[in-house]
């Protein structure tokens, strides 16, 4: 499960316009027209997937829920997923 408020930059609490702001400005450094790293556009379509998902209210209720769900029913699989990408977005 990626984790769309490391993606985005934000924690769980924020708000829809939050989310936008944050949204915004990875959207403008990453987006292929003004980044030519190949990584950047990797970046930039799941940031988009993020947004999609963060800015809709069903959609992120339902995200909410099953990032809950997962961190109860699987703690140790979802820590080891959360840590991977940590660990990969801190080492890069």
């Amino acid at each position: 499960m990626k984790d769309y408020y490391r993606i985005i930059g934000l924690q769980p609490a924020a708000t829809l316009t939050e989310i936008k702001g944050a949204y915004r400005k990875r959207a403008s450094a990453l987006h292929p027209d003004r980044n030519p790293d190949i990584r950047a556009h990797a970046e930039f379509q799941d940031l988009q997937e993020a947004y999609d998902v963060l800015s809709d209210t069903e959609r992120r209720r339902a995200y909410d829920e099953n990032r809950r769900r997962s961190l109860i029913e699987h703690p140790i699989e979802t820590a080891r997923e959360i840590w991977s990408a940590y660990l990969k977005a801190a080492l890069s």
